[in-house]
């Protein structure tokens, strides 16, 4: 079996006990971003399975809208991603 070689760590842990893997990422060539790949893409980022560059290298992401979602989850969470609260959230 052959493994590709990847910078960084194959699988994390997450606190609640799941394990994060790379094929758990969303495909590259992702265009419909729902709350839950964003949040999946946040995860990882935070726990270190994937560096930041390559987020925005590999989907094509600008650092304002990586930001924006890093902000959303910690401030409100999954919900705070889905597309139909952004309004609601960005007023409080």
């Amino acid at each position: 079996m052959y493994l590709k070689k990847v910078d960084g760590p194959r699988a994390v842990t997450l606190p609640d006990g799941t394990i994060l893997t790379r094929a758990d990422l969303p495909p590259a060539q992702t265009r419909r971003w729902v709350a839950s790949r964003k949040a999946l893409i946040v995860q990882a980022l935070a726990h270190g399975l994937i560096e930041r560059g390559e987020v925005i290298d590999r989907y094509e992401l600008s650092d304002e809208e990586l930001d924006i979602w890093i902000d959303a989850i910690k401030k409100h969470g999954l919900k705070g991603l889905k597309v139909t609260a952004i309004q609601k959230y960005r007023q409080l």
